[in-house]
């Protein structure tokens, strides 16, 4: 894992030091190393940070250059298939001077082009540079995985192009995007190419860039989609449970291979301990498995993580967090880039910082409640649709809208404003931050007047993805798959893991997971009749202590109504110092005193509390 940087300036002129501040600004993600190249033409430069992983030696040093002098790469990630990709290579007469699978993806890109990234399975954000022949242009090759585990920010303009693994590293600091802004306040997170700063965008997972350094022509396309549902209904759910375990074993058997320590994140939840399930049954030596405790707290599941570890017979660790508090932050905000108003990004940030301790890669259970169907969201909307399906649709509206003018945590004024859209639309119209009635007010006039009907561009955006699927469920857990998975959940762990120069590779992401799970699986096989996760549940029954509690949804999750509360209105009021000009005070002043008489407005409360940092972060 490594922190990458690099800039094309088409007037020249780029220097080393140019390329080692931002470089530097990265020194969290990649301690163990440094490199920076610039073309003698000073028209490219790339700068590499280091966490060592796989190859330790030298022959792993980035920016890497291929022998014969004409390709460049800068690499952040893991290919965990690299060792058949080499040997694939070497039966074609490819020579290689070094165990590193940097060496393995240059090779693979110089020999098949673009269709190179058919066959990597891993987590990766890379870009190369082609110097051209006499009769091929120079080029920018760029990309990022299918799922989006690694981050990849860019600017462009007709001068320059610049890209990096954070935000930081480009040192900008544009104007706000309003729009991005809008997203922010309705999702949590900024989704897609957007980004919270104008001038700069993401590259979407599952895409690549070209950029001509003739031309300075940029093109970016789509190199992986999610496949059709067409389900296997031949196979009946043991049959299912058993391909999904082969493939969960074997992805897990990839990613323990490194030549450092490696470790499972165990909160005790289902998708986890199926991933310590799966690396016990497949090394040698024993597990080394991590979690947090919040004695005294309803959301403590250190006991479940603790049955899981003894039934496996694992290396436990356990930290405990005996009087935490929003405090916590104050550690957390140098790091905070563009900002996620997830504050499961705390826990996160502190078990990855006791992994540390012992290992330097951990294996985590993202990605399971999207593949398998875990998320509470399916049950509640399928007895939802089966309660009031009946309704017509102009009378939910009506009655959700009547619900959304109520002040922000009334309760069961988000449960009734969701079924805007129906019952399996909740996803989308009842957001747990603000959904577009509360944005109006809290946004000011002229804002607000800017946006006009745009301002539900984010819940159009959510209902892009939801339309792609064949039913309900499969409309659902692709919405998530291609929003809150990339956007926030993988975003905090790349973010929180970084901050301590800890590699977490998430099994349930290997792409031939992936298309078993979206397009072979019957959805009536990951939820029915009020069970979800039911091929999960099959194979835990084979693999986990026959008395785990599986019926629970708990991943690191935190009080973070009662921490707010403990901060008082003045409290949370100075940490909304940083947010910008757009935000209406008043209305944040309102938030606040509701929150502390009793409403339930910890989420939206933290999301403005993580954007007063970000935007305090980018003028420092």
């Amino acid at each position: 894992m490594c922190g990458i940087y690099g800039v094309y300036a088409a007037g020249g002129g780029l220097t080393e030091p140019d390329l080692i501040v931002g470089r530097d600004r990265l020194s969290h993600r990649g301690p163990d190393d440094a490199g920076v190249w610039v073309s003698l033409d000073g028209r490219i430069g790339f700068a590499h940070r280091r966490l060592s992983i796989v190859d330790l030696s030298s022959g792993g040093h980035q920016p890497m250059q291929s022998a014969n002098g004409r390709f460049m790469i800068v690499f952040n990630g893991e290919i965990y298939n690299y060792h058949q990709i080499k040997q694939t290579l070497k039966d074609i007469g490819v020579s290689f001077h070094s165990d590193s699978d940097t060496e393995v993806l240059l090779a693979a890109f110089m020999t098949w082009g673009d269709n190179c990234l058919s066959r990597l399975n891993g987590m990766f954000a890379f870009a190369i540079y082609d110097q051209g022949t006499a009769s091929q242009p120079p080029t920018l090759f760029f990309a990022r995985d299918r799922a989006g585990e690694k981050p990849f920010y860019y600017s462009h303009t007709a001068e320059s192009f610049r890209f990096a693994s954070e935000l930081k590293a480009l040192g900008h600091c544009g104007q706000i995007n309003l729009q991005a802004l809008n997203h922010y306040l309705s999702l949590g997170y900024v989704p897609g190419d957007m980004c919270l700063f104008e001038g700069v965008h993401k590259l979407p997972p599952a895409h690549c860039g070209r950029l001509n350094l003739s031309t300075g022509e940029l093109t970016i396309s789509r190199y992986w989609v999610l496949p059709v549902n067409q389900p296997k209904l031949n196979m009946d759910g043991t049959e299912l449970a058993g391909v999904a375990g082969l493939l969960i074993e074997d992805s897990v058997r990839l990613r323990l291979v490194a030549d450092v320590p490696v470790g499972v994140l165990l909160s005790g939840g289902l998708d986890s301990s199926l991933v310590v399930a799966a690396a016990a049954r497949v090394s040698s030596a024993p597990v080394e498995t991590f979690t947090i405790a919040l004695p005294g707290s309803s959301l403590d599941e250190a006991h479940h993580a603790q049955k899981v570890a003894s039934y496996f017979g694992t290396r436990h660790h356990v930290l405990p967090l005996d009087k935490p508090s929003l405090d916590l932050l104050d550690g957390l905000a140098p790091f905070i880039d563009e900002p996620i108003a997830d504050s499961s990004i705390l826990p996160a940030w502190l078990v990855f910082g006791l992994a540390h301790k012992q290992v330097t890669v951990a294996l985590g259970g993202d990605g399971g409640d999207e593949l398998f169907g875990g998320y509470s969201d399916y049950t509640t909307s399928i007895a939802d649709d089966q309660r009031w399906g009946i309704m017509s649709k102009r009378v939910l509206r009506t009655v959700a809208g009547a619900a959304s003018l109520l002040p922000a945590g009334v309760r069961g004024r988000n449960r009734i404003a969701s079924l805007r859209g129906g019952a399996f639309q909740q996803l989308i119209w009842g957001r747990p931050y603000f959904d577009s009635q509360l944005r109006r007010r809290l946004l000011n006039a002229a804002a607000a007047a800017e946006l006009g009907h745009s301002i539900e561009a984010p819940e159009h955006f959510l209902l892009n993805l939801f339309r792609q699927g064949t039913d309900p469920l499969d409309c659902m857990t692709r919405t998530h798959f291609g929003s809150v998975l990339p956007d926030d959940f993988l975003v905090k762990v790349d973010r929180a893991s970084m901050m301590h120069s800890l590699e977490v590779r998430a099994p349930f992401l290997d792409h031939r997971l992936i298309e078993f799970a979206f397009g072979q699986v019957p959805s009536h096989w990951k939820v029915q009749d009020g069970e979800s996760r039911r091929l999960e549940r099959l194979l835990a029954k084979q693999w986990l202590p026959e008395d785990l509690d599986i019926n629970r949804k708990q991943g690191f999750s935190i009080p973070i109504n009662e921490w707010l509360r403990n901060e008082g209105e003045q409290g949370l009021m100075n940490r909304m110092d940083g947010l910008p000009d757009v935000i209406n005070i008043d209305e944040v002043l309102s938030i606040v005193r509701g929150h502390i008489a009793g409403r339930a407005n910890g989420g939206r409360l933290f999301a403005l509390i993580m954007l007063s940092i970000a935007m305090t972060n980018l003028h420092q």
